[in-house]
């Protein structure tokens, strides 16, 4: 829905403009125009169709990279338009206004857009949230997170499938995995990862005092079956369990759960939602090439920072934001200062504000 803006319809026009320059520097037209040609040129040469995964993937990127400048065009045709009619005949400012009302919106997803140039960013995404300090609460707080993320993809059309979750011992959850897809998924789940701070009157407490929780949360790009990501066999610990707890909660109950341990690295993943061991496993090693892939991400990220002669922390252990409940509510980002005085409205997936804060701060340097 289209804000009201009470501004004069002039001053609007000129903000339009300028957030349009500012979507064309990221977005880069001209690249992209050039890659939608080398795309068509492969989808037209012989023999296009032999691979068919190959070609599912060229043909959604040529969609992905079309779409971005078809909406791109038709913006800047639409403000140029509003922009002469004004100049033509100033009486009609209220026609006008009306015209450029739903620019606004359209305009602020192409700002978004335009921010997701990492490698992995338009693709789908691991999301795994771990309950952290703060004993029965810190695991409250997971399930808390795990719903919120849920309410969040559904409101963004996106497609989530949980594959694990380990319940706490009273309440809670010590752990849940869950798949993430849709387009830039990924590149907006990136804004989640790190550490997640709850201060609450504790609802486990009996003399019903304030407690502080702690929950991680690891984002990882959910790769394609076809990319390569080399795993030795004699680097895996496999172990099979059978899911306990609440599991039809959360799951489904299965006797063939299975977790593998990557020993060079110390990265644990599970599966549980399959009928089958081999499915579960399968699974698992999806998720954890997806986690190593992130690992190289970060390692690449932290030897940019190292180049550039800065500092920055992009490992999964950086208290990213927090969400105080008692004495007062306010939900905070410490990275980019973005706030919220509404902490049910962010819980229960209001998170858009967050994460375009932080999209637009890491590309401009300040995140």
């Amino acid at each position: 829905m289209a804000v009201t803006d009470d501004r004069p319809v002039a001053d609007q026009l000129s903000e339009l403009g300028a957030q349009l320059a500012w979507v064309r520097d990221y977005l880069d037209p001209d690249a992209l125009t050039g890659q939608r040609a080398a795309l068509e040129a492969q989808m037209g040469a012989p023999g296009f169709w032999d691979d068919q995964a190959e070609a599912a993937r060229v043909s959604t990127e040529h969609a992905r990279v079309t779409r971005k400048l078809d909406s791109y065009e038709s913006l800047r045709k639409e403000v140029d338009d509003a922009a002469e009619l004004l100049e033509l005949d100033s009486s009609l400012e209220a026609e006008v206004a009306e015209q450029i009302a739903p620019v606004r919106d359209e305009l602020a997803r192409l700002q978004e857009e335009a921010l997701f140039n990492g490698e992995y960013d338009a693709g789908d995404a691991v999301v795994t949230v771990t309950a952290g300090t703060g004993g029965t609460d810190a695991q409250d707080w997971a399930e808390m997170l795990l719903r919120m993320y849920l309410r969040w993809t559904s409101d963004r059309g996106f497609q989530t499938e949980l594959v694990e979750a380990s319940p706490g011992e009273e309440a809670g959850l010590k752990s849940a995995t869950l798949t993430v897809r849709g387009e830039n998924a990924y590149g907006l789940f990136k804004a989640e990862r790190g550490v997640h701070r709850l201060v609450r009157l504790s609802p486990f407490d009996s003399a019903h005092r304030r407690h502080t929780a702690f929950a991680q949360v690891v984002v990882a790009p959910l790769l394609p079956d076809s990319a390569e990501v080399e795993i030795d066999e004699g680097d895996l610990r496999i172990d099979t369990y059978r899911a306990s707890g609440a599991g039809g909660q959360h799951v489904n109950k299965t006797d063939s759960a299975v977790r593998i341990t990557h020993l060079p690295t110390g990265i644990v993943v599970q599966c549980q939602n399959e009928r089958s061991q081999a499915s579960n496993k399968q699974t698992a090693m999806r998720i954890l090439r997806a986690r190593l892939a992130e690992l190289a991400e970060e390692e690449r990220e932290a030897e940019l920072a190292r180049e550039r002669g800065g500092k920055v922390d992009v490992g999964f252990g950086s208290q990213i934001r927090s969400y105080v409940l008692h004495p007062y509510q306010m939900v905070k980002d410490h990275r980019t200062d973005f706030e919220a005085g509404n902490a049910q409205g962010v819980l229960d997936g209001a998170l858009d504000g967050f994460v375009q804060a932080y999209l637009l701060a890491r590309a401009t340097g300040k995140a």
